[in-house]
């Protein structure tokens, strides 16, 4: 029997017994996944219960499956954002940082209503936070627009 080695999820150490099949195409070999939801969802399951430390890549699994990004997973966990990029890169998570994560995705998983309108305000901040108004004088007065800004976005110098 052929193990299949599922880096498609993200992680270096899941393999699959079955629950695969591997068809030919004309652009080479396709693999097809029986229930890929659920197989996603009992592998975030089985890493909050595994043993010992979550690796990086592990750590920021749980993260996507929450779907937050990792300014929203600093605010939650009360790090910088580089603090969760040099974790998730390098895979030296904090015991207190890694139990949290656990406990977060359990409770995510459960549906928690209170943790996803904890999430939701996160993520709006997050938003705002990289947007900008612009404002337009017209005959009529002022129109205001809000416009998408990247993070180095920054205020152009005013001419005195």
């Amino acid at each position: 029997m052929t193990l299949y080695h599922f880096t498609e999820c993200g992680l270096d150490n899941v393999w699959l017994k079955n629950g695969f099949t591997v068809k030919e195409t004309p652009f080479g070999p396709a693999v097809s996944f029986a229930a890929l939801d659920q197989l996603l969802d009992e592998i975030a399951s089985h890493l909050v219960r595994k043993p010992g430390r979550l690796t990086g890549k592990e750590f920021r699994y749980l993260r996507s499956k929450m779907h937050l990004s990792q300014a929203a997973m600093a605010t939650l966990q009360g790090v910088s954002e580089q603090n969760i990029s040099l974790w998730e890169r390098r895979g030296r998570v904090p015991k207190s940082n890694d139990t949290l994560q656990r406990l977060l995705y359990l409770k995510h998983a459960a549906g928690d209503e209170t943790l996803k309108s904890a999430f939701d305000r996160v993520m709006t901040v997050e938003r705002l936070v990289h947007q900008k108004i612009v404002a337009t004088a017209s005959r009529k007065g002022w129109k205001f627009t809000v416009e998408e800004t990247e993070p180095t976005d920054e205020a152009p110098a005013v001419a005195g």
